[in-house]
């Protein structure tokens, strides 16, 4: 775990003194923050620990590990406190050399390289292709699109995937509506004088209507069918709405023969190419996009089934083969083959995630909707029962996103056609708000997205107020280059590498820099929880102690040493603030 380079340095120094005092304790060295800052900088209550098995009191513990601490630069005052906890206060010296150290960094600050890099893979969105995005699948591209740059930072090697549902019901469904829709512009086909009653629970959206309209003008009425075939043999809508729309589909393939695959591949590669057009557009890009089709056409779903089946973890009754998945602490056993034959979704899902590790990968992360939770046991059983260590997948859940806009909640349903696309949001409020306000909140909650506060420019809108902290430093600098600074630095030059910092010294100068040295912690704590609302967080603190020392201290004073010092402050604060935008896949404008 990467602490902070100031928090980094205390326990550097604790851990020389626990050796001294008590060699090979085994104990690790933690520091927390203070709940009153008069109190220091750091906490720690190694005293503490270490009273029982010395036998001795806290404090007169606390006593020998502050004598035996090694003299440091660091540290401007150390305290004995309460029961025995040791606070420390870091000097203004060590303080000061985090801005040295961010600007000599520049981006790679808090970033770290692995040896060894672990491979991960993050699979996200993997939304069904039967139409446009919409705005709950916009949230869990930003958050694995974040979470990947995350990963990346900290040194991971990371593949970021889009399993493609190409191979079920739901794609059948698509196609039939497609059909439908084509069937209903056929001029010649008395299905078209007398239309079929569109399906309720197909899909109702206009992109279909579009699709259909594409294949008239590819194929002419090639297509085209009877309504009394069509029909044949469906139940009443009202009284088996499903069971209708199978049936449809069953026709579909029966009346069209090798050109439903025709029919089919047009719906799919449709969707398909605006989704990656989509996802391009909010700045999510994937490695490998993945059929799931192609596990079966491989054979990869037989020899996963097969490979449970010879582990004695599935059996058969009623006709269908199930998965023990009880025994590995699911609520009910799990069918992998229905009694027609046919593998299930979840036989599919098992050959998807065995051919996962089956690729070398060290760690999976499956970004899934909340909608989805009950799946985990069922699918880290199976892979226990087939030998691999569940261990390795971690499941990170990303609720829906409501919509809101003039205090009203906007509809969602997908079939129905009612949903707001993920593009349309884009237009609305821009890609840089869309990808703030995704990550805004831990990925597992709940999110109200404000449509309005999203598209205000006004400080209330952490977008806003965050980027003007970065366009104001941009400013000043832009101000500074006009003039002509003395010592020699003529217009339009860089600020200089060495520069002498000491006159940062007001409360407002050291809060900016202790926010600074906690951006390496941050992100390693965002990649380790897997929690990237943590660094948007950050990100409105960081801006907010830019903003409060701006309003409160001039920079651009007539004291050059001062000016200078100032400047190279917010040079450090510019660099983290765009790198920490950078990650979450926002901008950092230089004016707005």
């Amino acid at each position: 775990m990467i602490e902070s380079d100031l928090k980094s340095t205390c326990i550097a120094l604790l851990r020389r003194a626990l050796e001294s005092v008590v060699p090979a304790s085994g104990l690790e060295v933690q520091l927390e923050r203070p709940k009153q800052r008069s109190h220091g900088d750091y906490a720690c209550n190694l005293a503490l620990q270490l009273a029982k098995p010395l036998g001795r009191t806290p404090r007169d513990i606390a006593a020998m590990l502050v004598a035996a601490l090694p003299p440091s630069e660091s540290l401007e005052r150390v305290d004995i406190a309460g029961p025995g906890f040791i606070n420390l206060t870091v000097s203004r010296a060590a303080r000061r050399a985090v801005v040295e150290r961010v600007r000599a960094q520049g981006q790679a600050y808090g970033t770290r390289a692995r040896s060894t890099p672990e491979r991960v893979q993050i699979e996200f969105v993997s939304a069904n292709p039967t139409g446009p995005l919409h705005v709950g699948h916009g949230r869990g591209a930003a958050y694995g699109e974040s979470l990947a740059n995350v990963l990346s930072a900290v040194g991971y090697d990371v593949s970021r995937e889009y399993y493609v549902n190409d191979a079920g019901r739901q794609m059948d469904i698509l196609a039939l509506s497609t059909w439908l829709r084509y069937l209903e512009a056929t001029s010649s086909s008395p299905a078209s004088a007398d239309p079929l009653p569109f399906p309720p629970n197909a899909y109702q959206g206009d992109y279909v209507r579009e699709m259909a309209a594409d294949l008239m003008r590819s194929h002419g009425e090639r297509f085209a069918r009877m309504r009394t075939d069509v029909e044949a043999g469906t139940p009443a809508a009202e009284f088996d709405a499903e069971g209708r729309l199978d049936a449809l589909i069953a026709n579909a393939k029966r009346l069209l023969g090798a050109d439903y695959a025709v029919v089919h591949t047009h719906a799919l590669t449709t969707q398909l190419a605006d989704c990656r057009d989509d996802l391009t557009g909010f700045g999510v890009e994937f490695d490998r996009w993945y059929s799931e089709k192609s596990l079966f056409d491989s054979g990869a779903v037989a020899r996963a089934v097969a490979q449970l089946e010879q582990g004695g973890h599935l059996y058969r009754a009623d006709g269908a083969l199930w998965f023990r998945s009880t025994a590995f602490g699911d609520e009910k056993d799990r069918v992998v083959q229905r009694d027609n034959g046919a593998f299930t979704y979840f036989a599919s899902d098992i050959a998807y995630h065995l051919d996962k590790f089956e690729r070398g990968f060290d760690r999976v992360i499956d970004v899934w909707g909340a909608d989805h939770h009950g799946y985990i046991p069922r699918v880290s059983g199976a892979l226990r029962a087939c030998g691999v260590d569940a261990d390795r997948l971690t499941i990170a859940l990303v609720q829906f996103a409501v919509l809101y806009r003039d205090g009203e909640k906007l509809p969602m349903s997908t079939r129905a056609g009612q949903f707001v696309t993920l593009r349309a949001l884009r237009t609305e409020v821009g890609n840089d708000a869309a990808r703030f306000f995704y990550v805004l909140r831990k990925s597992d909650q709940h999110l109200d997205f404000d449509l309005d506060l999203a598209r205000s420019r006004s400080n209330e809108n952490p977008v806003y107020y965050i980027q003007y902290a970065h366009a104001r430093i941009c400013s000043v600098f832009e101000q500074w280059r006009a003039e002509v600074p003395p010592a020699g630095i003529s217009a339009g030059d860089a600020l200089p590498g060495a520069i002498d910092l000491s006159a940062l010294d007001n409360a407002h100068e050291l809060a900016l820099i202790d926010r600074l040295d906690a951006w390496p912690e941050t992100l390693e704590l965002a990649a380790s929880d897997l929690s990237v609302h943590g660094i948007a967080f950050y990100l409105k603190d960081l801006a907010g102690d830019f903003h409060s020392y701006y309003n409160a201290e001039k920079v651009l004073v007539d004291d050059e040493k001062t000016r200078l010092a100032r400047l190279a402050l917010l040079d450090a604060t510019r660099i983290v603030l765009a790198s920490a935008l950078r990650l979450l896949g926002v901008d950092a404008p230089t004016r707005m």
